[in-house]
């Protein structure tokens, strides 16, 4: 009623590219955010059940309370574990609990020389 017909063409042209422009910084911090945070942690949880899926006998673990145990049996398709946390100690440990896997390193006789 009071709009000029040709400001009125003008903005329904426009209102497209306007909305574009208006979600544009909301993708984009979604994008960020999925390659900062999400993607990582998705890649981390990945590894981590893979680690839990190798788990075999006298492997030593990290509980998430912190304990160190040695597995002494895996019961397969079964989410719990038996590990030895002191000699002749022996409990059932549920898989998720267990943070990490600790793996021995090598001695590196050659750290030291020149060839």
């Amino acid at each position: 009623m009071f709009i000029s017909p040709a400001y009125a063409q003008d903005a329904a042209a426009g209102g497209a590219a306007g909305m574009i422009m208006q979600f544009a910084p909301l993708i984009l911090i979604f994008i960020v955010f999925y390659f900062i945070l999400i993607r990582p942690q998705q890649k981390k949880m990945k590894e981590h059940r893979d680690m839990l899926g190798q788990l075999k006998r006298g492997d030593r673990v990290v509980t998430g309370g912190g304990m160190v145990a040695t597995i002494t049996k895996v019961k397969e398709g079964s989410d719990e574990i038996e590990a030895e946390i002191a000699p002749n100690v022996r409990v059932t440990i549920v898989r998720t609990t267990i943070g990490s896997v600790i793996r021995p390193t090598p001695a590196n006789d050659t750290a030291g020389t020149k060839a």
